[in-house]
């Protein structure tokens, strides 16, 4: 919900580009000022990756590397996408695109359709579920409710694998897929599913990637249009990648390698849809020359928790595994986890909520507390002992907040208000001192109350969503004293616009899936039975190893209490056949470790950084005084490589023999002198006085063409010598 270092919601903007960099570790700002790809970032959990690539944008843009229009940003999920904005937006860059990749290849889609095929581009299907349904009837097949989602769910792995109807059968039998119907089925279904939407010109979120893709490959022109267009590109999660998607990326980058990617290979839990972590354990592979740096430092768990997650992996096997990163606390102890037992699923639950109203009562606050369970058919539970309690609580994975009716309602009131505030203002406002107060007031004509209603329920919900932006409001009161309404909701349409939502106040219940890339002060880890974590139909080591993970997930949402807990049945006075999870074995006080030989024991890669070999040309880096180590902005000073006040020395004499060469070469050329090398250039030579071709490529303005044209001259000259005739010269 929060990032992993807590600070103000409205920060103020770095002054400089070197301010940007403040508060990274070194590992972070490694990945800050490797402003050229490739560059392959491995970072464990809670160590500030979104920090790490926001502020590596935001110093490249800032210091005049990166131009923002030309950076492409990419993730897997609106919210990661709308945080990243929100981010660059606090550091002071606006105009990077930062979007899921069916956002961005939709926007490409939309654009470049009327030109590569012609007219407008087929309707977009929001849900395939009616469409499968009535594919399935024409099969003569009925699909209950559970296996209609899973049908689906193959549907969508075979196109973002790029697998055809015909060929289902095989690959899933060859990679050991649990198919939720004969595969021969699916397989008729699916292909009955495509020939329905070429019936109606309709089109789903995987046809998206699938078009774009063979506009890209087809259309050489419209490719190079797109590469112009972008020039730098970020992956975050690039765990999750699926070949398809990898695939698009390859295509957007054409035969450049200005790449940087993000991702832990110990967080690959989205497999069934597709995603391998092949392409970030095999980046090195791929880009030999790439920069890797290792974050390993956690800065979101206390000791306790982080020693808990480790504990959890060193029991791992398989490929992921080799690669694991041992986290390293920054923060101060913490309690240790806790491990609960419970007759029955009812008694757990209510059992978790007596110990969340406990934190409640201590002062935790609800938004900072979730319970998270394997998968969403168990939160009924949940939903009613937190009611039964009196606790407020949200489901993870509803509408978003800025798509709620009574938020947008609320933006409309408010900016009315602040329209309306050069005319009569509602008495009421006049009698509100500061922003905090006048929000509160024009809410209320809507039924806000500082206190919140009884019970739960859509009333609840309601009330929660107006009281985030109350508590919104205060914060950005705090930070801008002088602001008034009209600012204020010029900063919601900001945020809405970037996805930026604020906290809503309430206890989260999540699937483990949904909790991937959240975190919370306390996190209650509930259902961890045998047959539920890992889920039954795991059957081969790989999707065992991937339920072990999704478990690795969810111990490292916490931050400082973590509660783990089983119920040995199902209700009240079954029979207790149930067992712990396998994970905890070893782990939870009283069992024990699995057997050795059950398990590969792999030593955990260390944090760090390694940097990639040069690739045979010059780079554009951001550019820094050689006197004061300040990064340089201003094109003048660049040239010079200091600041223009920075005391300097100048080889006078050398100068002047600079000039009168550069004068000699300008005549032979019959161009005017600067066509050779500006005078800043030669005073960044007469001052630097560099001795070999490699410091000589340092001074900015010397590109690689005029290196080699006049490099010999250059370097003799600074020797005190004369350039070399020669019959070609």
């Amino acid at each position: 919900m929060t990032s992993a270092t807590h600070s103000t919601l409205f920060p103020a903007v770095p002054e400089t580009p070197d301010a940007v960099l403040d508060g990274l570790d070194p590992e972070q700002r490694e990945v800050a000022t490797s402003l050229h790809g490739p560059v392959c970032v491995l970072a464990g959990a809670g160590t500030g990756k979104t920090r790490a690539i926001t502020h590596r944008i935001a110093y490249g843009v800032r210091c005049g590397v990166l131009q923002p229009a030309s950076v492409l940003a990419v993730t897997f999920t609106n919210r990661a996408a709308g945080e990243m904005r929100g981010r660059l937006r606090q550091l002071g860059v606006t105009g990077v695109q930062a979007r899921t990749f069916h956002s961005a290849a939709l926007r490409q889609l939309q654009y470049f359709w009327p030109k590569a095929v012609g007219g407008e581009l087929p309707r977009l299907l929001e849900r395939k579920a009616q469409l499968v349904t009535e594919a399935a009837a024409r099969c003569r097949l009925r699909l209950d409710r559970t296996e209609l989602r899973d049908v689906t769910g193959e549907i969508e792995w075979a196109k973002v694998t790029q697998t055809v109807p015909e060929d289902y059968p095989a690959a899933a039998a060859k990679l050991g897929r649990q198919a939720p119907r004969d595969p021969a089925e699916i397989a008729r279904i699916y292909a009955t599913y495509e020939q329905l939407k070429r019936d109606r010109s309709v089109i789903d979120f995987e046809d998206v990637l699938l078009l774009t893709v063979a506009v890209l490959q087809d259309r050489q022109d419209i490719a190079e249009t797109v590469r112009r267009q972008y020039q730098h590109f970020v992956v975050d999660e690039y765990q999750d990648v699926s070949p398809l998607q990898q695939r698009l990326l390859e295509l957007w980058l054409g035969d450049r390698d200005s790449l940087c990617v993000v991702g832990d290979a110990s967080q690959t839990i989205y497999s069934f849809t597709g995603a391998t972590p092949d392409h970030l354990l095999n980046f090195r592979v791929r880009h030999p020359h790439a920069t890797v740096v290792r974050l390993i430092r956690d800065y979101r768990s206390t000791p306790q928790v982080v020693r808990l997650a480790n504990g959890l992996l060193a029991q791992a096997t398989g490929r992921a595994a080799e690669h694991r990163l041992e986290l390293v606390s920054q923060r101060e102890n913490g309690p240790e986890p806790e491990y609960a037992e419970f007759a029955d699923e009812p008694s757990e639950a209510e059992g978790i909520a007596r110990r969340i109203r406990r934190l409640l009562d201590s002062g935790t606050p609800a938004s900072e507390i979730a319970v998270l369970y394997r998968i969403n058919a168990q939160s009924e539970v949940y939903e009613q002992a937190l009611a039964d309690a009196g606790v407020p609580y949200q489901l993870r994975g509803a509408e978003r907040f800025f798509e709620r009716p009574e938020v947008r309602e609320a933006q409309l009131l408010l900016r009315g208000a602040a329209h309306a505030a050069g005319g009569a203002l509602d008495p009421r406002l006049n009698n509100a001192g500061e922003l905090a107060s006048q929000v509160s007031a024009v809410l209320s004509s809507r039924g806000w109350t500082p206190e919140p209603p009884a019970g739960s329920g859509a009333v609840r919900d309601r009330w929660e969503s107006l009281a985030a932006l109350v508590r919104l409001a205060e914060d950005f009161g705090r930070a801008r004293p002088d602001a008034g309404l009209a600012d204020f909701s010029a900063e919601l349409t900001e945020r809405a616009a970037a996805q930026h939502a604020p906290t809503v106040e309430g206890v989260t219940l999540a699937s483990l899936h949904a909790a991937k890339g959240l975190e919370w002060d306390a996190v209650f880890l509930a259902g961890l039975t045998e047959g539920m974590l890992p889920i039954t139909y795991a059957k081969t080591d790989e999707q065992i190893e991937e339920e072990r993970r999704l478990l690795y997930v969810g111990v490292t949402r916490a931050r400082r209490h973590l509660t783990l807990s089983w119920a040995l049945s199902r209700s009240p006075g079954g029979r207790p056949s149930r067992r712990p999870s396998r994970f905890l074995a070893g782990l939870r006080p009283g069992s024990k470790a699995p057997r050795p030989g059950t398990a590969d024991i792999w030593e955990p890669v260390a944090g760090g950084i390694e940097r990639g070999r040069p690739a045979g040309r010059v780079r554009r880096t951001p550019a820094r005084c050689r006197v004061c180590g300040r990064t340089l902005t201003e094109a003048g000073e660049i040239k010079l490589l200091r600041c223009a006040d920075c005391p300097f020395e100048l080889d006078e004499g050398l100068y002047e023999r600079l000039v009168q060469w550069r004068g000699e070469q300008a005549r032979l050329l019959g161009q005017p002198d600067f066509c050779v090398f500006t005078d800043k250039t030669l005073l960044a030579i007469a001052e630097a006085v560099p001795g070999t071709e490699s410091e000589l490529a340092g001074i900015p303005g010397m590109r690689r063409r005029k290196l080699a044209q006049y490099g010999a001259d250059l370097l003799a000259l600074c020797a005190g010598g004369e350039p070399e005739k020669s019959p070609e010269k």
